[in-house]
Formats: C-alpha cells, sequence, structure tokens
C-alpha cells in the first residue's frame, strides 16, 4: 500500500513538472515573438524617423541655409554692454541695465526730424477695424501678429495718411514693415511709396515713387522714379538685394531734404538721390502692388512722420540746446533701440569736433503712468543715453552730465498720441 503511494505521488509530481515544462516553453515562445515585435517596431520607427529627416533635407534645405545665413548676419552688428554711470554729478541713479547689451547699426546715419506730425502704433483702433488715421481708395485691417498690431494692407489699394499739414522741405518718414510671400510671388510684387503734389487719389503731375521689391525668386532691386509737370525725368533701378531679409521684420527709414531722397532698410541705405523730389510734393502714400489677396501679405506698423532737417550741431552751438524725440527706447524701459545710432552718432561728432562743448542729457516722458515712475525713468534713460556715447564713441564721461525731469516739463498736449511722442524726448543743453 505504502508502494502505491509513493507511485501516485511520483507520477503526480512528474506530470505537474511536465505540465510546468510545456507552460514554460509557451511563455518563453511568447516572450521571444513579443520581443521581436518589440524590435521591429523599434526598427520601423528609427526607419520612419530617418525617412522623415531625408525628406526634411531635401524639402527645407533652402530654408535651412537662410536661417544659418541669418544667424551668421546677426555678427556683423555690434553688440556692446553699457559701463556703470559713476561720473553723474547731477543725478545718480542706479543702473538696472548695467550688464544689459545695447545693439547698434555701424552704418545707420539715419537722423529723425525732431517735429512729430503723425504717429501710428493702431493702440488706439480696435482689432479687425480700418485705423482711424488712414484713408484708402480699398481696404485693409488690424491684426495681431506676436501680440503686436499690425496693419494689413490690401493689393490694388492706396493709403495716405491723415497729416495735420502738408509737408515741409525736410521731413522723415520710418515704418516697420513685415511680408509674409513665397517663390511663386509675381516678379512685380512690390510696396511702392509714392510722395505727390496732391492727397487724394488723383492723378499727380508731380510724384516720386521708389518702390520696394517683394519677389523672393528674383532680385529687381528698387525702382527709383519721378515726374515733374506730367514728365517723366527719372526712372532707374538701385540694383540691392534684400530677399535674405523679406520675410523678417524690416525697418524703413525716409529722408526727403530737399530735393534729395534717402532710404534704408535696417541699418543699410538702399537709395540716395540727390535730386529726385519735386518742389510742390505735399503727401505721402503707400501702394501695395501685383501681391496675390489672400496668398501674398503685406503688414506695417509703428509709422512715425516728423519735420526735421535743421543742423544739430549748430543748434547746439547757437542756441545751446537741443530737443530730439529721435532717440527711442523700448516702452517703459532705458533700453535704446537700434535705430537710435543715427542722431547719437551726430551728437557724439559734435562733441567731437568742438573739444570744450559739455552736455547735460535731460530725459523727459509723456504724462502716461505714475508721476514718480515717469521720473525715475527718464533719469534713468537720460543715463542710458551718457554711457552710449561713453561706449560707443568714446566721448570723456566728465563731458557729460545726466538729469530726468519726467512729465513735469511738456511740450505738446498728453491727449493725442503725436503729443505723447513729442513729449517723449532727449533734451541736450551746452554747459
Amino acid at each position: 500500500m505504502k508502494t502505491l503511494k509513493v507511485i501516485l505521488v511520483l507520477s503526480a509530481i512528474l506530470l505537474s513538472a511536465n505540465s510546468n515544462a510545456q507552460l514554460l516553453k509557451r511563455l518563453g515562445k511568447a516572450a521571444e515573438r513579443a520581443a521581436e515585435r518589440t524590435l521591429e517596431k523599434k526598427v520601423e520607427e528609427k526607419a520612419s524617423k530617418e525617412t522623415d529627416k531625408a525628406f526634411d533635407t531635401v524639402f527645407n534645405n533652402k530654408k535651412g541655409k537662410k536661417r544659418r545665413k541669418r544667424k551668421r548676419k546677426k555678427k556683423h552688428k555690434d553688440i556692446l554692454p553699457l559701463p556703470q554711470d559713476i561720473g553723474n554729478t547731477q543725478t545718480q541713479t542706479s543702473e538696472n541695465d548695467a550688464s544689459k547689451e545695447l545693439s547698434v547699426y555701424s552704418k545707420f546715419d539715419f537722423v529723425p526730424g525732431n517735429k512729430i506730425l503723425m504717429v501710428d502704433d493702431f493702440s488706439l483702433d480696435n482689432m479687425g477695424d480700418f485705423p482711424s488715421k488712414w484713408n484708402t481708395n480699398g481696404t485693409g485691417e488690424l491684426v495681431t501678429i506676436d501680440k503686436e498690431k499690425w496693419f494689413k494692407l490690401a493689393g490694388k489699394s492706396t493709403y495716405i495718411p491723415d497729416l495735420p499739414s502738408v509737408l515741409p522741405k525736410d521731413y522723415t518718414i520710418e515704418f516697420d514693415m513685415l511680408t509674409v510671400v513665397d517663390r511663386k510671388t509675381s516678379s512685380e510684387a512690390k510696396l511702392e511709396i509714392w510722395l505727390e503734389d496732391n492727397n487724394l487719389f488723383n492723378r499727380p503731375n508731380d510724384m516720386v515713387k521708389v518702390e520696394i521689391p517683394l519677389c523672393l525668386f528674383i532680385s529687381r532691386g528698387f525702382i527709383v522714379e519721378n515726374r515733374i509737370a506730367n514728365n517723366r525725368v527719372i526712372r532707374n533701378a538701385v540694383e540691392k538685394d534684400i530677399r535674405d531679409i523679406l520675410l523678417e521684420k524690416n525697418h524703413i527709414s525716409i529722408a526727403v531734404n530737399g530735393k534729395r531722397f534717402r532710404m534704408w532698410v535696417n541699418e543699410n541705405k538702399v537709395v540716395d538721390v540727390p535730386r529726385l523730389v519735386p518742389e510742390n510734393i505735399v503727401s505721402f502714400k503707400l501702394h501695395p502692388r501685383s501681391v496675390r489677396d489672400g496668398i501674398d501679405k503685406v503688414f506695417i506698423s509703428n509709422v512715425k512722420i516728423a519735420a526735421g532737417g535743421v543742423d544739430l550741431r549748430s543748434q547746439l552751438l547757437e542756441k545751446g540746446k537741443f530737443s530730439t524725440t529721435g532717440i527711442l527706447f523700448n516702452s517703459g524701459s532705458n533700453q535704446i533701440k537700434p535705430e537710435s545710432y543715427g542722431i547719437l552718432k551726430q551728437i557724439a561728432e559734435a562733441l567731437q569736433q568742438e573739444t570744450t562743448l559739455n552736455l547735460n542729457i535731460i530725459g523727459h516722458t509723456d504724462s502716461d503712468g505714475n508721476d514718480k515712475d515717469n521720473l525715475t525713468l527718464s533719469q534713468q534713460r537720460a543715463v542710458a543715453v551718457k554711457n552710449t556715447l561713453i561706449s560707443q564713441f568714446n566721448i570723456d564721461r566728465n563731458r557729460l552730465q545726466t538729469e530726468g525731469k519726467g512729465e513735469t516739463e511738456p511740450v505738446d498736449k498728453n491727449n493725442t498720441t503725436e503729443g505723447k511722442a513729442n513729449n517723449r524726448r532727449v533734451e541736450f543743453v551746452k554747459i
């Protein structure tokens, strides 16, 4: 009996062992198949990534080259840190921006006018509306791009800003431009800048036209043309290629001094014609041409038109002071914008030529915001200007003093954008 029990126990153990072996075998095969599937999936994923990378390389190669080129181009700009001001004898302010970098355009010699005629950042207009300070024979609307308002222009439309009076003999025009075009854009696509003898939509007898090219696949250059008594006198193509920067945000600056017309794109002068402008020009107009509505897009922002042309050096020496709205700062900041370089350079040249000339730099603000904060900001901005003259132009700090007056000495009303722009100024007083 005991022997039979032993045999039964052994048989059960053998059957159990055999069943476990079969189970383990099946589990092993299942694990093997799962591992194979995981490996196959990883191989497929890697192959897919490599394929995508290959397609990206083929289709985006030129785009990548453009990005690399833009990155290299930035190295051409002089970037220097602001040194701390330790020589201020009137107002000593703590400099939060001492370690910040000030980017300047070393080639930029544009000097804006010092009396604002019209300024528009579209801050008073509603999104989707046509801006209130402009007239048109077509259409247009305000849109938001990167939290900033832009005026979207339409093809076959002319745009005329509202000015308080006709354009003077000497004036400047500035605006930011952003374009979205592709290689299929017509080679005739451009943004035309017109200076004319009327401020309506009539055909002019006297006019100037400069065309900014908006084509990517060829370089047409900048076309300049004028008409005097309805007769064409000048038409020519100025060979400047801006295709590498066309899809970026660009700053357009125009200076008219009598008959002379000059235009800059960012820091680079692209047009300089000494006898292009007829005598009786009264208005400025914009006209995008040959752009495909809904496909090609042209935007403008931060428009400023100012009367100017008075020699800075003469004012400093003869009148003992000079005030300018042309030194621009980031909103609520003492960081100087790079397009201010031209006027800073002119001030530095006056100091370099007149070695006995010493200046008090006075900052002013508009009335927006807190009085105390505006006073502090005006002081900081005056110090920033001083530091720039020292670091960028090697002016002796002992020749410069700084002061801030905030909103206490306005030169214009603070209830319009133009008035506020005139009050945001930097004054240089001979000491």
